[in-house]
């Protein structure tokens, strides 16, 4: 999952069934079906159907055929890959290369029409990142652990007293500091100014500092407590979408308080990067169907360079990939093209599925019936987040019809006798081109570095105070990053609703949303929910 962070101009992201919808396929329509005790898939549930059993919907073939076990595979042949590949799949790399062939050689043989779909872009690599204690005492702190440069930070290298400026150590550990011009009373120019998060923007923070005379600025995280984020921990900051002139680091509240106590502390502050064209390219795969009414199912298949990028995002494109195989497997052949996504340069912008949208006219994308996004659906910490299309939960709605895609994996989800939370439309994943432009969209996600709250931990289980993924983007991301339970869950879900959106036909109104998308009635033609719920 792309973490937002781009830093200056050339630094970039290091860290960016019971109730069912009745469906049916060409051929025989499928009925039956009902809640049942779950079983198989890590307990995702297979429903024992209350009708003729040999009368089944789609989605319930499809979900009895897709298995954890069978995703697993899949998540083994990619983290032997990145053994064999420097570690990593990320976009550019051999390993990004090796996992695509894996892939298509699988789609292939299963009969589906693949293509690849070439791009390019330039990528900042970080040469230099450096936040070190020159005295009293030589102290370097640790890259992507203990600090990280802002986005939109300059580079820079600089050396000089960090003074602190108003900050709050004790207590809630309420701050202000660095939010008005009088905090730097008395701040001398030529220092590096250390600010605490709290109350206001990371650059209005970071303009005061420069007013000020500073020559760099060290933002640290605020230490207060919090049920949804960490506010303790490393943390990602930005400084608007314009470039600040001074570098400028986030880091932990730990380090923030150990050079604001420690008597005369003189820290260098350095980042320096190149710039390198990166091509990689989109793998896509079509069934057969009605090309005006294409489905994407997409997940990015790229990584990080940290890691073998096996939860992020294997889990979501090896589950995609075995619902596709199966989906051909048991000749379930769909009204509506399902064309299967596997996008790439996800973690350096987004960059494979807006190059994606951006090559689509508007015929093209009138076409388009919706996207289906699975981007982390294994989390060892898991909640399981359904976005939220109709923005009743954070206020950012999706185009009409996103709506619809909720109500069908939370009905899904309520079937089977599990929780579900909503996420929100935040732009840090692929459905985001397809929104802006028009496209419904939703999907599954089952968290990354955010921390699980006591009322999360009560309803789903794990530990509270805990990243969803303490292992997001690190090199503990790999076979073992899995909980093969919450993924087997939530790969029912995705065959779900594959199977379901395979068969619904939108309705299309005349003019456009907004982008060059169009829009839908407020629902479709969907098939209510049966069976127990």
């Amino acid at each position: 999952m792309f973490q937002k962070r781009k830093v200056g101009s050339v630094l970039t992201a290091a860290l960016a069934t019971g109730a069912l919808v009745a469906v049916s396929f060409a051929g025989p329509a499928y009925a039956g079906g009902g809640k049942g005790p779950g079983h198989g898939n890590g307990g995702g549930g297979h429903g024992h159907g209350h009708g003729n059993p040999a009368s089944k919907s789609a989605s319930e073939i499809l979900r009895k055929a897709v298995s954890a076990d069978g995703i697993t595979k899949h998540l083994q042949a990619l983290q032997d890959i990145a053994d064999a590949n420097g570690g990593n799949r990320a976009a550019g790399t051999p390993g990004h290369v090796a996992s695509a062939d894996y892939m298509e050689a699988k789609l292939k043989r299963a009969g589906y029409t693949t293509w690849r779909q070439p791009f390019s872009y330039t990528k900042s690599i970080v040469d230099t990142a450096a936040l070190e204690q020159v005295s009293p005492n030589p102290l370097a702190y640790g890259y992507l652990v203990d600090f990280v440069e802002a986005s939109n930070a300059s580079e820079g290298d600089v050396t000089a007293p960090v003074q602190a400026v108003d900050v709050n150590l004790t207590g809630d550990r309420a701050s202000t500091s660095g939010c008005e011009a009088s905090d730097f009373a008395g701040f001398t120019a030529g220092n590096i100014a250390l600010v605490q998060r709290g109350t206001c923007d990371f650059r209005v923070k970071s303009d005061n500092a420069l007013a000020a005379g500073a020559v760099g600025v060290i933002i640290f995280n605020q230490g207060n407590a919090s049920e949804t984020e960490d506010r303790s921990a490393l943390f990602a900051g930005t400084l608007g979408d314009t470039i600040f002139s001074l570098p400028v680091a986030t880091t932990t509240f730990a380090l923030g308080e150990q050079l604001a106590t420690t008597a005369g502390a003189e820290v260098r502050l350095a980042f320096d990067a190149h710039e390198e064209t990166i091509n990689t390219f989109n793998l896509l795969a079509d069934s057969r169907g009605n090309a005006n009414e294409t489905v994407v199912v997409g997940g990015h298949l790229d990584g990080v360079l940290e890691g073998p990028g096996i939860n992020d995002n294997g889990s979501g494109t090896a589950s995609i990939l075995e619902t596709a195989l199966q989906m051909s497997k048991k000749n379930l052949t769909p009204k509506n093209k399902v064309r299967f996504a596997f996008w790439s340069g996800e973690e350096d912008g987004l960059l494979g599925s807006n190059y994606y949208v951006e090559q689509l006219t508007d015929a093209e994308i009138q076409q388009h019936a919706l996207n289906l996004n699975f981007d982390m659906v294994g989390s060892p910490n898991a909640v399981r987040f359904v976005y939220d299309g109709d923005g009743d939960a954070f206020g950012t709605e999706g185009p009409a019809g996103s709506d619809v895609i909720e109500d069908t994996f939370n009905e899904y989800f309520a079937s089977q006798g599990l929780a579900t939370a909503p996420t929100e439309f935040d732009g840090r994943s692929d459905y985001f081109a397809f929104i802006e432009n028009g496209i419904p969209a939703g999907g599954l996600f089952t968290g990354a570095e955010g921390i699980k709250s006591a009322e999360q931990a009560a309803i789903f289980g794990g530990t509270a105070g805990e990243p969803y993924d303490p292992c997001y983007h690190a090199a503990c991301d790999d076979i073992n990053n899995i909980d093969p339970v919450v993924m087997g869950q939530m790969a029912d879900a995705i065959a779900h609703s594959t199977a379901t959106f395979a068969e619904v036909k939108t309705k299309k109104q005349g003019g456009k949303g907004h982008g060059k998308g169009h829009h839908y009635t407020d629902r479709w033609d969907h098939k209510g929910p049966r069976g127990n719920r």
